[in-house]
């Protein structure tokens, strides 16, 4: 079920299940606001007094699309219009948000919504190139998670070929952020096949190539399981060649957990698309075991 409904001061759109709800607000970004069980919490940080940011953008959190361009990932036009109001299309099960369009770059993107099953919604992305020359850029994908005391994270490693390898970024300081631990920070750890996050409140992020697409956050003290499935093609560009991300704020406000689409490059009218598949499952597993989450993995994305 979809309807429309305010949230947070802000005109939104809610899709419904049996088990679980999905907030889209539509008053400005568009921002996903809300992902919950029905009778539980909301998982995501949000922040609606809008003191994290700059003077142009804030975070308020959530989850947003944003463009990554080559080497100016955190540049202005990653996230701009992201305070316009945004339009609002809804289908008899699905709804699509668009954002404005930019005046200057002549692009706008959005967020559509569908519910899979009772548990398991589909957020597709978008990137429209409205203006009259080439734009290029992929799509970023940013979920702001409210962490809590033993909430762990994990990816698993690698494509099981016989030419197996990995890419890893590590940041030591960016824009001014970062922490003392730097590349050797403990918040982070590798397995044999699994990159594992144990967030201590100390801000740092990596960043990972993922060729299976799974993203995980488990929750053993509110007894949750969330997971996003995103795709890898070895015959595109991503940013410094990794598809996805976590990031961990500072004293655990939240923990991002972030995706990028491939680099692509638009003629006048052509959209790229980046799809995450969202599950939430009502019991907490140990990340640590990557043979539980690819199980999970197989049952409910067809993963091999």
């Amino acid at each position: 079920m979809i309807t429309k409904t305010p949230f947070a001061n802000y005109d939104a759109v809610e899709l419904r299940t049996q088990n679980i709800s999905l907030v889209v607000v539509s008053g400005m970004g568009p921002r996903i606001a809300s992902f919950r069980f029905l009778s539980g919490d909301n998982i995501l940080y949000w922040d609606n007094s809008q003191q994290k940011g700059s003077c142009h953008w804030k975070l308020m959190g959530g989850h947003r699309v944003w463009v990554a361009r080559p080497g100016a990932d955190e540049s202005p036009e990653t996230y701009l219009p992201d305070n316009e109001p945004c339009e609002v299309k809804i289908q008899e099960d699905s709804a699509t948000i668009f954002s404005s369009i930019d005046p200057i770059l002549q692009t706008r993107r959005g967020i559509a919504i569908k519910a899979i099953s009772d548990n398991k919604i589909q957020v597709d992305h978008f990137l429209q190139n409205c203006g009259t020359r080439l734009y290029s850029a992929s799509i970023w994908a940013l979920t702001c998670t409210l962490p809590g005391q033993n909430t762990q994270y994990a990816l698993p490693l690698g494509d099981s070929s016989s030419w197996d390898t990995c890419t890893m970024v590590l940041f030591k300081k960016w824009d001014g952020h970062g922490n003392t631990e730097g590349f050797g920070d403990p918040q982070f750890s590798i397995k044999e096949d699994m990159f594992l996050v144990h967030p201590k409140g100390m801000e740092n992020k990596r960043m990972i190539q993922s060729h299976k697409g799974i993203m995980a956050m488990s929750d053993p003290c509110r007894n949750f399981t969330f997971i996003k499935k995103f795709d890898y093609c070895s015959k595109f560009d991503y940013p410094l060649g990794c598809n996805s991300a976590i990031y961990i704020g500072p004293k655990n406000f939240m923990v991002e957990m972030e995706t990028m689409g491939g680099e692509s490059t638009l003629k006048p009218g052509e959209i790229l698309n980046h799809r995450e598949t969202w599950l939430l499952l009502p019991s907490s597993v140990d990340l640590g075991n990557s043979k539980i989450l690819l199980s999970i993995a197989k049952d409910n994305f067809g993963l091999n």
